[in-house]
């Protein structure tokens, strides 16, 4: 079918085409969900183990361990890590891209059940996946309304029974991270005297306990007509319930838990705290799930927090209030991008206007970016993308681009309607004409994106969006091009009257600059040496200003979020009192910047937040000002200098950042099997970097520091025998003393479960001279102190230990300075540091790795390098079949290297003049785009001359010249149209424009530059090669 020919017939049916484009375009923008970035997270498993008590080495020997040996062959499994602290253990499962996580998820939780089995008291393993490792969207803190400040840490039980299920339930939150608080627990307070009194051992009372807590179910009994369940049932369903049990009874005495122990209510020890601008909260975290409406879900979560607010949680003396929510940084980089968009447009129009001078003409090709952009949508919609400043980016580049295929199609239309041709005719045989040049030049754009799409990383995701956006914009616009320009001109040369056209002022600097450059043109084509000397020069030129100018890369950008992480490493095993003090002293040194903009030249604090833990110290700023959060960064960095034997790091944090500090960093990775030699080399590696890298922050993971105190009761087998106890009971005791032991489960039928705690009831436990002083019964009804059974021997451990595929690990997290790139700093650390170390011997019984975005960014480099090379080889075997020739696409693909020097320039340009631009990969996506973009002037003119020898009797280099005249107009409005179309996404500087400037500076200086080279060096290169073409009148009259 001659869809030209069918357009200009039926207009109505073109109408009608028109119009469902914009509606159902209208409709997937309604139902795309609104996101900052698309999702680009890698899948994740984590696989959390509780076991209270514990320390990391019999966590990591007694549970990571044997979870690692039944996980490490699950399939598509890339990477495994795990960390071990006190009381916990944390597996991190890494998966390939595109992994099915449900599948993942079931595969994981069948791999654990092939352990055999924990030790006691241990819970079962917690399973996350969805949004396990992303960053809150939505930070919340939960406070008191009135009385003491501290009374909050009492209330975690009841957030989890009563609260925690309406914020999960809220569509679009994946998963939710709470910290702080303690949970409620029914305790036994057991008497050491008591027991000796009553010749009871704990043993004997922990058995009793466990055996007398429980309901068995026999069965259903059938009984005439009626069923009736036959149960035991035994079950504590009152506070006092515990103390009827009966301990002993011998038949004389009958010793009951009365007789030894009270009952009461109580609270866990509280091991962490977590402040609010100085006033003690509970902070509850809100991940997404993927693919939801960030948007809506903040909406949504809002509308559920003023509910409970003003019903449960006012009942109960609290509220919450969302201290952090993405949604302003996200309203202020879509409404940027939009404006941009729109501005692009009115520029691109504007352009159009002063080439055409014509108001209708101008008109009729401006409605190819209305038509294209917004029938985006439904591509976008079909393949399940979001609306985000990505997206919404390419379709800001492709504004520019769509009004290209229009302008070569309205330009060689009017140029047949002034050859004396009626409207149909003209606007047939001129849309014709070219649309074998404007199909190849649209090919060539959209084939550039096919390697890319399928990349499977975490850039490949975050190009898809742009891919999709530009491909599908610009395949519309030519289809309009082709049928709705046409049916267009057609109407409009009816009732326009032919006048000629007077030379204003614009026409006369058009027509001197077009005749200047003609000059120039006739010049380079005068003689053979010319010609290469202009090939020569030009693509010499060019490739000299890529090598000069060509940065070094960073990964995916940082954007700019209103977020300032400071991750403190305190000395190990600070007690909790100790990091209050740490916390009270941050607020009080930051209280000048809440009330004072601008003192010091730091942006006034709006929210502060401290949360500290044994695993992990770290305190968050927000700014006042949502795009100066980066200037808080020396002042904490100062403050946490300031604090004495603590070091820490001050970033901000990422808009791709998925786990804590690792943004933009280089992980070494220093593996081994014996600890100390690992301490030993990543401290080796931890001084030797930060002397080479003196402006960076260098973070250890876990500390360096091998001296978390510890303090071991050692028993006197002798005398634990000799006084009836064993050391499982001696161990059961201690325990029992210090925090308590669980021992099951308080189940009442008309409240929710809580834990079951055995505790003594000896006087609060300062120092462990209190513990061995503390008493225990031993089977004789005698008191003994613990440490006439014990010896107690100080000593120091690991407060966290890290695997990295079962290798115990020490990773060194490096955050260069912003003037030094990512790949810079990587290649200082691999190809100076480790070596160096490596050869003076002093990393030995270690192997040494470098990890993280820094290896993610080299694979990502090697990635678009072989990307870059198949886009152009796609480009160049897709004119191949257009020309029908191998050798006329290789004089076109002589643009490539030209725009590459541009893009370079443009970038350099964007720096200094505009704004900081890293070199990251999504930039690194503008050189593959300008491949498929910067060969269509080519294409142009040599198509042209091709025509101009086969079909118009035009010859030798006269054809090139004439090519080059009729082609430089539309060129020139295409490239102008373009430029401007994109320029104001370049200049733009606020809320998320980091995420697309960069690309825009390189299309743009590759685009400008490419234009004007073109226009010398492709009539050079094809003037040596036109007069072995031949003319085909001959044949197509036949």
């Amino acid at each position: 079918m001659d869809l030209i020919r069918f357009s200009i017939s039926k207009p109505v049916s073109v109408a009608v085409g028109v119009i469902l484009v914009l509606l159902f375009g209208l409709i997937g923008i309604q139902r795309l969900p609104v996101q900052l970035t698309p999702d680009v997270e890698t899948p994740q498993i984590t696989v959390s183990t509780i076991w209270a008590g514990a320390t990391p080495y019999e966590v990591e020997k007694d549970i990571v361990e044997e979870q690692e040996k039944v996980l490490k062959g699950i399939q598509r499994l890339t990477l495994m890590e795990s960390s071990s602290y006190n009381s916990r253990g944390e597996i991190t499962l890494t998966f390939e891209v595109g992994t099915d996580i449900d599948a993942a998820l079931l595969r994981v939780s069948n791999s654990l059940n092939e352990v055999r089995r924990y030790p006691e008291n241990v819970e079962k393993p917690v399973i996350e996946a969805s949004g396990a490792q992303s960053s809150p969207v939505i930070w919340m803190v939960l406070k008191t309304l009135s009385g003491p400040p501290l009374m909050i840490n009492t209330y975690r039980t009841f957030f989890e029974n009563d609260v925690r299920q309406y914020i999960e339930r809220v569509p679009g939150v994946g998963s939710l991270f709470v910290f702080g608080g303690s949970d409620k627990q029914l305790e036994i307070m057991i008497s050491p005297e008591k027991l000796a009194r009553h010749k009871v051992s704990i043993s004997q009372v922990i058995r009793r306990i466990q055996t007398a807590n429980s309901n068995i179910s026999a069965g259903i009994l059938g009984l005439d007509k009626k069923n009736y369940r036959i149960r035991t049932v035994s079950q504590f369903q009152s506070i006092d319930s515990p103390l009827n049990v009966l301990v002993a009874d011998d038949g004389i005495h009958r010793i009951s838990l009365r007789d030894i122990a009270e009952t009461r209510i109580g609270y866990a020890t509280n091991d962490v705290t977590v402040m609010h601008n100085g006033t003690p909260v509970m902070v509850v975290g809100v991940r997404k799930e993927q693919g939801a409406n960030v948007i809506a879900l903040t909406e949504r979560m809002k509308a559920v927090v003023t509910e409970l607010n003003s019903g449960i949680l006012k009942d109960n003396n609290l509220e919450f209030e969302i201290v952090y929510e993405e949604t302003p940084y996200i309203f202020n980089a879509v409404s940027i991008v939009k404006r941009n968009v729109l501005v692009g447009g009115m520029l691109a129009i504007c352009v159009l206007l002063i080439f055409l001078r014509s108001i209708s003409s101008t008109l009729v090709t401006a409605v190819a970016i209305p038509i294209s952009a917004v029938g985006t949508f439904i591509f976008l919609w079909l393949f399940q993308r979001s609306l985000n400043v990505v997206s919404l980016a390419g379709i800001s580049f492709a504004v520019g681009m769509l009004v290209d295929n229009a302008i070569v199609v309205l330009e060689n239309i009017d140029r047949h309607h002034h050859m004396g041709k009626n409207p149909y005719q003209a606007s047939y045989d001129g849309a014709k004409e070219v649309w074998g040049a404007v199909f190849a030049s649209t090919a060539t754009t959209v084939a550039v994106f096919l390697p890319v799409i399928f990349i499977q990383d975490e850039a490949g995701q975050l190009f898809k969006d742009i891919a999709i956006a530009i491909t599908f914009a610009i395949i519309i616009s030519l289809v309009v091009s082709i049928s709705v320009i046409p049916t267009l001109t057609h109407k409009l040369y009816w009732y326009q009257k032919k006048k000629k056209k007077k030379l204003d002022l614009i026409s006369r600097i058009g027509k001197r600059l077009g005749n200047g450059l003609m000059f120039i043109s006739r010049m380079t084509l005068k003689t053979w040496y010319t010609r290469i000397i202009t090939v020569g020069l030009l693509t010499g030129t060019a490739i000299f200003i890529a090598y000069l100018l060509i940065p070094k890369a960073e990964y995916l950008p940082q954007g700019n979020r209103n977020l300032i992480l400071n991750i403190l490493i305190p000395p190990p095993g600070y007690s909790v009192h100790k990091r209050q003090e740490i916390g009270d002293q941050i607020f009080k040194a930051a209280k000048p910047y809440f009330e004072e903009d601008y003192k010091d030249g730091v942006p006034k604090i709006k929210n502060m937040f401290y949360v500290s833990a044994d695993r992990i110290t770290l305190f968050g700023a927000i700014s006042a000002h949502e795009t100066e959060a980066k200037k808080m960064i020396p002042f904490f960095t100062r403050l946490i200098t300031s604090m004495p034997g603590i070091f820490g790091v001050s970033i901000q944090a990422g808009i791709f950042q998925t786990g804590l500090g690792r943004g933009r960093t280089v992980e070494v990775n220093v593996s081994g099997d014996n600890i100390d030699t690992i301490i030993q080399a990543a401290r080796t590696l931890f001084g030797a970097i930060s002397k080479r890298l003196p402006d960076a922050q260098v973070r250890p993971v876990p500390s360096l520091e091998n001296s978390y105190p510890e303090a071991n009761f050692i028993p006197d087998r002798s005398k634990t025998l000799a006084n009836g106890l064993t050391e499982e009971e001696l161990g059961l005791t201690v325990d029992v003393i210090m925090d308590g032991r669980k021992v099951g489960e308080y189940k009442p039928e008309q409240a929710k479960k809580i834990d079951l705690v055995l505790r003594s009831d000896a006087t609060k436990i300062k120092v462990p001279e209190d513990v061995a002083e503390s008493l225990i019964a031993n089977p004789y009804g005698q008191l003994i102190r613990i440490a006439d059974l014990t010896e107690l021997q100080y000593d120091q451990g690991m407060m966290q230990i890290d695997h990295l595929e079962r290798k115990r690990n020490i990773k060194i997290e490096v955050t260069p300075s912003q003037a030094l790139a990512l790949q810079s700093a990587m290649e200082i650390i691999q190809q100076e540091v480790v070596p160096e170390l490596t050869k003076s011997g002093l990393l030995s019984g270690t192997t040494v790795t470098v990890g993280g975005n820094a290896d993610k960014l080299t694979q990502a480099l090697a990635a678009l390098q072989w990307n870059l090379i198949l886009a152009a080889i796609i480009v160049y075997l897709l004119m191949s079949a257009l020309f029908e020739n191998f050798f006329y696409p290789l004089i076109i693909m002589f643009s490539v290297p030209l725009a590459g020097a541009g893009g370079f320039l443009g970038l350099r340009l964007v720096n200094r003049f505009i704004a900081p631009q890293p070199f990251d990969i999504v930039t690194m996506l503008g050189l593959i785009i300008l491949i498929g973009t910067v060969v269509n002037n080519a294409i142009l003119i040599v198509h042209q001359a091709l025509n101009n020898v086969r079909y118009e009797g035009i010859t030798g280099i006269d054809a090139v010249i004439e090519s080059v005249r009729t082609r430089i107009r539309p060129i020139f409005m295409s490239a102008t149209t373009s430029l401007f179309g994109m320029l104001p996404l370049v200049l733009s500087t606020g809320a998320g424009s980091e995420l697309y400037r960069g690309l825009g500076g390189v299309i743009l200086g590759g685009l400008a530059l490419s234009t004007v080279f073109t226009l010398f060096v492709v009539p050079s290169l094809l003037a040596f090669f036109i007069g072995f073409e031949k003319s085909r009148k001959y044949d197509v009259a036949k």
